[in-house]
């Protein structure tokens, strides 16, 4: 599936900065529609490592009202995190009514890094799918808005960033060993993304991949998906009838 994604979109700078606007003032308005119709939201952002995630959710909220979104950023469970079921410290960060969560990476690390480097069991990364599925049907029978995102970039290009990365003095604390390390097992990482893909990719809860190699389509895309679903969930809405004076 990764294979054959075209990671040759791309969008010039002018196009960029003039869709990018078009989608983030829409975006805008939707949030108060949201509000006003109770409607939660939530987005998950995956991809690889370099795939420009922080800079992808950065123009997403860029100009929404901080009263109406998160932003929940996870790495490895530690503490208290460590002594529940995995999906705990997810469920603690769900939107309430009217409002935007955006997970930095999710529960889905179950599938992936937990899987690759052995932190839990064959058998339970395994019995994750039929999980995770039942916990975003939990979510969106509740009328939650699921957008989740896959960002994708080739071997090649993480190759180029992370040397970027080297060289910037501002940048160049994103880059660690770890990163070093788990481009090694590529391969692993891709086999598990493509069952994660097909396995958790639903009707209520599907995953839209993004062409990542050039930011600014990966951009744009993203803020257009969300902003269509947004719109759909709220033209579902009953129109409300006007109180008479």
């Amino acid at each position: 599936m990764l294979n054959r994604v075209d990671l040759t979109l791309a969008l010039d700078k002018p196009t960029y900065e003039e869709q990018l606007r078009k989608y983030q003032l829409r975006l805008r308005e939707l949030e108060f529609d949201m509000y006003e119709h109770r409607i939660p939201a939530m987005v998950v952002y995956e991809g690889w490592d370099a795939g420009g995630k922080g800079g992808n959710i950065k123009r997403l909220t860029e100009t929404l009202d901080p009263r109406g979104y998160s932003v929940n950023a996870y790495a490895a469970p530690q503490g208290e995190e460590r002594e529940h079921q995995y999906l705990w410290r997810f469920w603690r960060c769900i939107p309430k009514a009217g409002h935007l969560a955006v997970f930095d990476r999710s529960w889905y690390g179950r599938v992936m890094v937990e899987r690759i480097e052995g932190f839990c069991t064959t058998e339970e990364w395994q019995r994750a799918f039929e999980e995770i599925n039942e916990f975003e049907r939990h979510l969106t029978s509740f009328g939650l808005v699921l957008c989740k995102f896959w960002i994708h970039i080739s071997k090649e290009e993480q190759l180029r960033r992370f040397e970027e990365r080297s060289t910037i003095a501002y940048k160049r604390y994103k880059l660690t060993e770890e990163d070093w390390r788990n481009r090694e097992k590529w391969d692993q990482y891709q086999e598990a993304v493509e069952e994660m893909l097909v396995r958790t990719s639903t009707l209520n809860a599907p995953w839209t991949v993004v062409e990542g190699n050039n930011k600014y389509w990966a951009r744009v895309k993203t803020i257009r998906t969300l902003c269509e679903a947004l719109e759909h969930a709220v033209e579902r809405q009953p129109k409300r009838r006007k109180r008479r004076s």
